[in-house]
């Protein structure tokens, strides 16, 4: 049986992309109202967004489950296109500049709709396995996946830098995306932190080499490249775009590659 909360959040996939549609008008047409609409309905889509989750949280509590929506794939999934809106929401607000919409909404709404229509996610409430049974797991998760959320945001930032380089927003640009991807490195920090304190409750070691160890490591170790290229070698501009999309690749690829293609520890990550 399909519990409401399941309904609101597919609900929401198609939010998420009549707003992308209404800044893509924008774009095309250069008209400022498409990009008000496509403001109003993100911020909409974000509440209901919210009000999914905290349903999820209740409902599990109904069915003698109580848990944060954060233990398995689909969950995860739903967080994290949440957290990108939340970013993007405050993004626009704080910078008035509409035209991030265009590259951020299609983003979570590829999250949102993996998360609905794909036959190897299941969206079922399901009890905790006993890894998982502990208050670092809202900690861990949290930060890491607004980590994540705000190295996606960077990803969306260095395309819209890369084409429109010459453009008077470029340093703006350039700035606003360094600033972002200082936020997601702290955060991404703390996720590899309490994922450590975790890994030690539960597994008795605080670092194994799981495969999703190491390339949250890989990430880790490419962001903070990307942040001393800046500082030390005066790096701007293209290259911190790029190294900007080639970070979010390995967040991809630590997110879902490492659960589908490589056996470890997380592996509970796909189950269903």
């Amino acid at each position: 049986m399909k519990l409401y909360n399941t309904i609101i959040l597919g609900y929401v996939t198609f939010g998420y992309f009549f707003a992308f549609f209404m800044y893509l008008l924008m774009l095309v047409m250069k008209r400022e109202i498409f990009g008000k609409i496509g403001s109003l309905i993100s911020i909409i889509t974000l509440l209901f967004h919210t009000f999914g989750i905290i349903l999820r949280w209740i409902e599990s509590y109904r069915l003698g489950i109580g848990h944060a929506p954060l233990s398995n794939l689909y969950e995860s999934l739903i967080f994290f296109g949440w957290a990108i809106m939340l970013m993007y929401v405050i993004l626009e607000w704080k910078t008035k500049i509409k035209m991030f919409g265009a590259f951020v909404t299609p983003i979570a709404f590829l999250i949102m709709a993996y998360a609905s229509f794909s036959p190897s996610v299941n969206d079922r409430i399901q009890p905790l396995i006993p890894a998982l049974k502990s208050n670092w797991l809202i900690a861990h998760v949290v930060t890491c996946f607004m980590g994540y959320a705000a190295f996606g945001i960077s990803m969306a930032l260095s395309i819209i830098y890369l084409l429109n380089r010459r453009s008077r927003i470029a340093d703006i640009l350039e700035e606003l995306n360094y600033q972002i991807i200082i936020i997601g490195f702290f955060m991404l920090s703390l996720g590899i932190i309490t994922g450590s304190v975790w890994a030690h409750y539960a597994w008795g070691s605080y670092w194994s080499w799981d495969p999703k160890e190491t390339w949250s490591l890989i990430t880790w170790l490419i962001y903070a490249a990307l942040i001393h290229s800046r500082h030390v070698r005066g790096w701007r501009g293209k290259r911190i775009a790029i190294l900007s999309i080639i970070g979010f690749c390995c967040v991809l690829f630590t997110y879902l590659g490492v659960n589908f293609l490589l056996s470890g520890l997380h592996s509970y990550a796909t189950k269903s």
